[in-house]
């Protein structure tokens, strides 16, 4: 137990001696004055446990999520979708919830079968036949993409779409400045992609967005072809609810697919934890970033699991690693098993049917208010993107007071110029729907933009 007691005045002493220093200042010397705590913290004294819970629900009724549930028309990558209760209560089980590393499979087969269900499943939405154990979210799984190009084709100039969520595309800017990646961004003309506009030569990757953070459905034949005449990846980012309906990543030519799993019975959260989805070719394989379950059998011939392609894994021969990733998101990872398996199939296309229809319904009835226009002309799955007489942000805030979350700034995504929009943002909000809005709130939504536009 002494180990875990402070030290003694005595142990202090010989620690300086033994370091040749008369005393705790000498110590620290090296510390900036400017960063020292000289007078230690200035912390109230403590109160009791009820006086603690008292004071953080005072902090919490401030918070409008806490006292009023708004209706959510926010998306970008975070969306408002049902979580059956199927999930929490199979995903709390204890087989599932552990922190544990399942490097030992022998203590760990109902977390490693969980995983390469999801895998599985994983695989089959993506149309590719290689999926990994998850990453921590859509952005770093992106990094691991462009990573993985570099690794295939030794060059590091990546195409990327503008497209592409703006978040994700700030997240691969700032590894390029530690991995040398040349990040050459492809603006956007109604919506879509224009490569006639960059140097596509000698790319590593060319990265679309199915469909992109505008909502907008690109035809990805142009960025395939242009991918495979360069010898390069090509790199599908996209919704996975979208493939319900629409064409797969492996479908449409895609070398490697990431994508944002927080729609698979992940809650928003305020934001996280989420789970990154990947998944690529048989070729990449030996690439192929973070952990991989495997399905053998046991000494007495059992069907079992294992973490496999341990050789190649990046802890152990590093030296050959395109990433330095060795885990996976296993909880958020488990519920998207359980709700993709709740979902099955055809849930999965009533899921992506209904998100599509509330849209399509909804866009059709905003765009005929005063003063409301559509960013794009072109077809769009469950996103669109509308410019507004008014601020978006004031938009958002008057529409708040009425129990509507009206959906998001574009400004608050892009910034105030970004390759996606050519002209300034600062009116344009990203509206999304999902399969809980139901038609007289989708009705309600445009009567209160129609008051707060006409005011």
């Amino acid at each position: 137990m002494a180990d875990y007691l402070p030290h003694t005045s005595t142990e202090v002493e010989e620690m300086l001696s033994f370091l040749g220093m008369n005393s705790m200042d000498e110590l620290f010397a090296h510390i900036p004055a400017a960063v020292q705590l000289a007078q230690g913290l200035d912390l109230p004294a403590g109160v009791s446990e009820p006086d603690v819970a008292a004071s953080f629900a005072q902090l919490t009724s401030a918070n409008r999520a806490t006292t009023t549930a708004l209706t959510c028309y926010a998306g970008a990558g975070a969306y408002d979708h049902e979580v059956p209760a199927v999930v929490k209560a199979l995903g709390s089980r204890s087989e599932f919830m552990t922190a544990y590393t399942p490097y030992q499979p022998e203590v760990a087969q109902g977390i490693l079968q969980a995983i390469f269900e999801y895998q599985t499943l994983i695989a089959r939405l993506s149309g590719l036949p290689i999926a990994n154990a998850s990453l921590y979210d859509a952005a770093t799984a992106l990094v691991e993409a462009l990573n993985m190009a570099h690794g295939a084709t030794g060059r590091s100039k990546m195409i990327v779409s503008a497209g592409v969520h703006p978040h994700w595309r700030s997240v691969i800017k700032t590894f390029a400045l530690g991995t040398g990646h040349e990040i050459v961004e492809v603006p956007l003309h109604n919506g879509t992609t224009d490569l006639s506009l960059v140097d596509v030569s000698n790319a590593a990757a060319v990265v679309a967005a199915y469909p992109n953070y505008l909502g907008v459905l690109e035809d990805l034949t142009t960025p395939k072809e242009i991918a495979r005449a360069n010898g390069a990846l090509f790199v599908i980012g996209g919704d996975p609810v979208a493939a319900g309906v629409l064409k797969t990543a492996g479908q449409w030519g895609a070398d490697v697919f990431v994508g944002e799993g927080q729609p698979f019975g992940t809650a928003l959260s305020f934001g996280g934890p989420y789970l990154g989805l990947f998944a690529c070719t048989q070729e990449q394989i030996r690439r192929l970033p973070g952990r991989i379950v495997g399905e053998t059998v046991d000494s007495n011939n059992r069907r079992s699991f294992v973490t496999t392609l341990r050789a190649r894994e990046q802890d152990i021969r590093r030296e050959k690693a395109t990433s330095n990733v060795c885990t996976n998101q296993t909880l958020m990872a488990v519920t998207a098993a359980i709700q993709l398996g709740w979902l099955g199939t055809n849930g999965l296309r009533e899921v992506a049917t209904r998100c599509a229809q509330g849209a399509h319904y909804l866009f059709d009835r905003v765009v005929e208010v005063a003063g409301v226009r559509a960013v794009s002309t072109e077809p769009f799955f469950r996103e669109f993107a509308v410019t507004l007489p008014m601020s978006a942000n004031e938009v958002i805030s008057k529409m708040a007071d009425e129990g509507i979350l009206a959906g998001i700034a574009v400004r608050a995504l892009a910034g105030e110029r970004d390759a996606s929009l050519a002209t300034d943002n600062e009116n344009v909000l990203l509206i999304s729907v999902t399969e809980r809005r139901t038609r007289s709130e989708l009705d309600r939504y445009v009567k209160i933009l129609e008051k707060v536009v006409a005011k």
